[in-house]
């Protein structure tokens, strides 16, 4: 039997957690692969606590989904029950320690100094939830703007599907190097980027983030997603058209649907692998930032692609 398996183009199998070495597996998400596990390589939450959270967080949601902010130690979406809020801050807390685990153990260092985002549970079928464009999955995008400023950090994303019956079905366009090439100019960042060569933060986003930052660390609810930098206003924007623009939207370039059965894990670098997931509810995700300087395929991070493009848009002769 083979070590891996490689399915589709955008998706790469693993058998087992020894089928790649941390490097091997830190070079195929850096490039925009979806790495997935026919079963998840963990203990899950307890089937029972699991079965109570599908039947009845859709019953109190009151925002997108229910997430477990750890720099707050707070619960977000459950209303009106302590008792269910306890029970999804358990799992969610119990869960994310093992992500946490799993992934220092199969990408080694390139999880050195990363900072631990949410821990989520998506509860609602994605297919047809009559969210705003820019809220929905349904659409094909790049990850951007709901951490707050990440500066170039990558934002690595752990799934589970948690429902025992039906599979949680992705799209993608391909990578966010291969989307921005051919669509940066309809997306309006020639400008944007031309103004913001060195895509850094100035001194007064810099003063705005470290009062965020202060307000985070004494429990101040969200603080921290409110922060920004150049880098990621572009990131945002290109998210934004890809979700808006019709044109984009109706294409088929690239295009290509892969299926997650009930209990498979997959990961995957959301600012450079493109996706959107199409139809599936009851899915556990977990969110982490990963510091630029731990990549060595660094020519394929957003980041360096946007810098380049800019430097070379500055060295151009004026018109």
């Amino acid at each position: 039997m083979k070590d891996q398996e490689i399915v589709g183009r955008s998706v790469i199998e693993c058998e087992g957690i020894h089928s790649f070495t941390p490097a091997q597996l830190a070079q195929k998400l850096e490039r925009g692969k979806i790495v997935s596990f026919p079963s998840c390589p963990f203990p899950l939450p307890d089937l029972d606590l699991l079965s109570k959270l599908r039947a009845e967080l859709p019953l109190s949601l009151k925002v997108k989904n229910v997430s477990y902010h750890p720099e707050a130690d707070r619960l977000i979406g459950v209303s009106g029950n302590r008792r269910l809020e306890g029970l999804a801050k358990q799992v969610l807390v119990e869960h994310s320690e093992r992500v946490e685990s799993f992934l220092q153990s199969v990408l080694g260092d390139f999880t050195d100094n990363w900072v631990v985002g949410t821990s989520s549970f998506r509860p609602i079928e994605e297919r047809g939830r009559c969210l705003g464009n820019h809220a929905s999955n349904e659409l094909v995008h790049v990850d951007a703007g709901a951490y707050g400023a990440t500066n170039g950090s990558r934002i690595l994303r752990f799934f589970v599907n948690v429902n025992p019956l039906d599979d949680r079905v992705w799209a993608t366009r391909g990578t966010f190097a291969e989307l921005f090439e051919r669509h940066h100019t309809a997306a309006e960042l020639d400008e944007l980027l031309g103004s913001n060569r060195d895509l850094e933060k100035g001194p007064l986003n810099r003063v705005r983030s470290s009062i965020l930052a202060g307000l985070a660390q004494v429990g101040v609810s969200m603080a921290r997603s409110l922060d920004s930098s150049p880098y990621d206003r572009a990131m945002r924007r290109f998210h934004n058209y890809m979700k808006d623009d019709a044109e984009f939207k109706a294409s088929s370039i690239g295009y290509e649907e892969m299926r997650f059965a009930p209990w498979t894990a997959w990961m995957a670098l959301t600012d450079t692998a493109s996706h959107a997931c199409i139809s599936g509810r009851h899915a556990l995700v977990n969110t982490f930032l990963i510091p630029l300087e731990n990549c060595r395929e660094t020519k394929s991070a957003p980041m360096e692609i946007l810098r380049s493009f800019a430097a070379n848009r500055a060295a151009r002769p004026s018109d």
